[in-house]
């Protein structure tokens, strides 16, 4: 077991949003947890992330802010530094903990210390070309087993965890449903409403608008603020209240998820979550005990319906015993050992 003490890690963070972030952006949420319980172990963290982030490690940058928030800034320019920084100083560390996809990995035969790479998802159907590539030269890590691509090798699956004591259980909800996250047709806001209107309930949207011409189209035309209400993209506090204040979750996507934060949060609130049976719906969610899982708009419809049935708080109790952040980090540094064992092995041979 490698002494956690000395164990140094390079945490390299999106920085399309500050880290962690002011309100969405589940890439960089996930890393501040990492960092943050890595930091609670005595590991020395390095993170490196724009210029406004807060943590407890040590924090260098170059960005001086998320891309996301600054549209001065030239994307190009500032990720190409953001990689020279961490890189050039690369023999600090023990282990490179790269969440910033494939781009990363084109370092990978340039240096002496193992990458570890978090697969978040394959932002386009080529990225996977790069993966392979550089198979030989980098650790994968799934963030689920419905994530992984066949022509990958993975050194293991770790689920996101969530800071559980910053989510409230409320055994007594309204009567609203609710969709949370980003306002795509990946995730399904005009599904939500669908099944908002044929069941007579109030429906809460929430997120950023990251497709304004899906908003305009298929969102806007239906907001009356009384049924259905786009309550804006909200922070940690306002997101416990709706999570926990809803009936239910609807997470009716329309790909197949490689996690789904939101689902995870909702429930450690014992908010059941109704999602499409696709990606990593069934590993997070117990069909017919922390939630239903469905095929069609209509089916979702019936499972409003059965929500009163389920239980809050095995919802909760689902997450308290598979997706914290504690259980997070000890699957990291786990795989930060098997990383840089066999990465030493490769030197010696």
């Amino acid at each position: 077991m490698l002494n956690e003490k000395k164990l140094r890690v390079a945490m390299l963070a999106p920085i399309t949003w500050r880290t962690p972030p002011k309100k969405y952006g589940p890439w960089e949420r996930v890393v501040s947890l990492i960092t943050e319980g890595l930091v609670k172990r005595e590991v020395e963290v390095t993170l490196f992330a724009t210029a406004d982030s807060q943590t407890s490690a040590r924090l260098r940058a170059a960005c001086p802010q998320g891309l996301g928030e600054n549209k001065n800034l030239d994307v190009s320019v500032w990720t190409a530094l953001h990689f020279a920084q961490l890189f050039e100083s690369a023999d600090e560390f023990d282990v490179i903990h790269n969440n910033f996809d494939i781009m990363p990995l084109t370092y990978a035969r340039l240096i002496t210390t193992p990458i570890v790479t978090t697969i978040h998802g394959f932002p386009s159907s080529q990225s996977h070309r790069v993966y392979e590539h550089y198979d030989s030269n980098a650790y994968y890590v799934s963030i689920s087993n419905a994530n992984r691509h066949p022509s990958l090798h993975y050194l293991a699956t770790v689920y996101h965890g969530i800071d559980i004591e910053n989510f409230t259980f409320n055994a007594s909800p309204e009567e609203y449903l609710l969709f949370f996250g980003r306002i795509h047709n990946d995730k399904g806001t005009k599904e939500a409403i669908e099944v908002a209107r044929a069941t007579g309930h109030r429906l809460l949207i929430a997120g950023l608008i990251q497709d304004e011409e899906y908003f305009s189209r298929e969102v806007k035309p239906h907001l009356d603020d009384q049924q259905v209400a786009y309550v804006g993209n909200v922070g940690p506090a306002e997101r416990d209240r709706l999570l926990g204040g809803a009936k239910a979750l609807l997470h009716l996507i329309n790909f197949d998820e490689p996690f789904g934060l939101s689902v995870a949060e909702a429930m450690a609130c014992g908010t059941p979550v109704i999602a499409f049976n696709r990606g990593s719906m069934p590993e997070i969610i117990q069909d017919g005990i922390t939630g239903f899982l469905v095929n069609t708009v209509d089916q979702a419809v019936r499972a409003v319906q059965k929500i009163p049935q389920l239980d809050r708080q095995a919802s909760r109790h689902r997450i308290e015993t598979n997706f914290t952040t504690e259980r997070m980090v000890s699957r990291y540094l786990q795989v930060y050992e098997q990383a840089i064992a066999d990465w030493q092995k490769k030197i010696r041979n």
